[in-house]
């Protein structure tokens, strides 16, 4: 079983072939994406790179270009002032699916 580091958003995924994740938005405009791998793990054997291995790529397709995080909320509040802020976001992030680890 291959398995892979790889870095996208500014956030690591461990990930193997076939798994479905969600990860920051991608702005590609294509079905298909590929990254960069930071280690690669096989058959007992593990390479890591310096900082990428050389001659590694995980491919992966987008199943979902939009897809939006559960929301949260941040409240400034001070007592006895009749002061109180509310403010939510909600992160955009992208459905994506490993195809292969070369």
């Amino acid at each position: 079983m291959k398995k892979a580091v790889i870095n996208t958003g500014g956030k690591q995924y461990l990930v193997s072939e076939g798994d479905e994740l969600d990860v920051e938005m991608i702005n590609s405009g294509k079905k298909d994406a590929e990254f960069d791998s930071l280690l690669v793990y096989e058959n007992g054997k593990i390479n890591i790179g310096d900082p990428i291995v050389k001659g590694s790529k995980v491919t992966a397709s987008i199943l979902d270009g939009e897809v939006l995080q559960h929301k949260v909320t941040s409240i400034r509040y001070k007592a006895k002032k009749r002061v109180h802020k509310l403010r939510g976001h909600r992160q955009k992030q992208a459905r994506i699916k490993i195809k292969s680890i070369k």
